[in-house]
């Protein structure tokens, strides 16, 4: 398992470097905000050629009014100043130590408001302002630069909106609500990553087709290895609290994966093979995009990488069916 050991090693490593040279950062975002990593190295598995994806998520301002309506939008308590001065140092930490530029420009370098992150749940406006995938994100692969009381307050109230009817069903509660806005992520990553037109010049569709790659992978694993356990959890228990789906969400993605293997023994083949197929996977794209795209211009090699991403599927396929067993949270999860 090297690749998933030294990818860890790598991103661990990291963490304390950023760590030593955000001290500005933590001082304008203690007690207020967080700042979350997502990504490769919300996953603890970033290398040298990972960008290093975060937002910002602050503690709601309190209202002025005596009594808050339900799903009230509310600020940050992080003044937009602050969080200027947070960018501006997080920006300059990443230069400092030859990290890869953030992603867009900086465009994904948001900061949400707890009750922003929350509000818009199951709202249209949900997609248009991003707070649904950063959402769907913090809970599944994030992980705090600084700030994790924060975090940790944060993960618990986005849990406690998708259990608001966990009192009444507390023996028999099944996640359907997150459930099924974590496969409208998987979905929704889907879109539009695959060139398909005659007119795309060559150059960027090798480029969408190595995000494709990546995608059938690392995006998939997030987004499964969540559901995963949740049919697991439902079908031990009957129910699924709170408190089990914190649990799934501080661990990482393969770290869910190796955790079923020694308790959903009915699935282990297929699990197991899920750890070798991604581990094959992070070993393959540990080199420059450039490397890639050679890669993906050679057609026998391309299908090989391909094929491999659609055995990588069948795995978790394989497991789903072994440990849902047909269960009301499997079929959930299907129709």
């Amino acid at each position: 398992m090297a690749g998933i050991i030294d990818r860890r090693a790598f991103s661990e490593e990291k963490y304390l470097l950023i760590d030593g040279k955000i001290a500005d950062a933590k001082r304008y975002a203690d007690g207020k905000a967080c700042i979350c990593a997502t990504g490769s190295y919300g996953r603890l598995e970033a290398s040298e050629h990972s960008d290093l994806d975060i937002f910002i998520v602050g503690l709601d301002k309190s209202s002025e009014d005596k009594i808050s309506p339900p799903n009230k939008i509310l600020e940050s308590e992080l003044s937009r100043l602050d969080e200027i001065c947070i960018k501006a140092d997080l920006i300059s930490a990443c230069r400092s130590l030859g990290l890869k530029e953030f992603d867009a420009d900086g465009q994904y370098l948001a900061h949400y408001s707890v009750s922003q992150l929350i509000g818009t749940l199951g709202k249209p406006e949900d997609d248009a302002s991003n707070t649904f995938t950063a959402r769907l994100l913090m809970l599944l692969e994030g992980r705090p630069l600084s700030g994790a009381e924060v975090f940790n307050k944060a993960i618990d109230e986005i849990i406690a909106s998708y259990w608001r009817d966990y009192g009444d069903h507390k023996n028999d509660f099944a996640p359907a609500f997150l459930s099924n806005d974590i496969l409208r992520l998987w979905r929704t990553f889907c879109v539009n990553y695959e060139a398909r037109t005659e007119t795309t010049p060559h150059e960027k569709k090798l480029k969408r087709r190595v995000k494709n790659y990546k995608l059938k992978f690392s995006r998939l694993l997030t987004c499964y290895s969540a559901l995963l356990q949740i049919l697991y959890t439902y079908n031990s228990n009957g129910t699924v609290s709170p408190s089990d789906m914190r649990a799934i969400c501080l661990m990482t993605p393969i770290e869910r994966i190796q955790n079923l293997i020694g308790s959903a023994k009915v699935a282990s083949d297929p699990l197991s093979k899920i750890v070798d197929q991604y581990n094959s996977f992070l070993e393959v794209t540990d080199e420059p995009i450039s490397n890639l795209l050679l890669k993906f211009d050679h057609p026998e090699k391309r299908d090989e990488l391909l094929r491999g991403s659609y055995e990588f599927a069948d795995s978790i396929f394989a497991s789903i069916n072994l440990i849902g067993q047909g269960s009301k949270m499997h079929r959930m999860l299907v129709v």
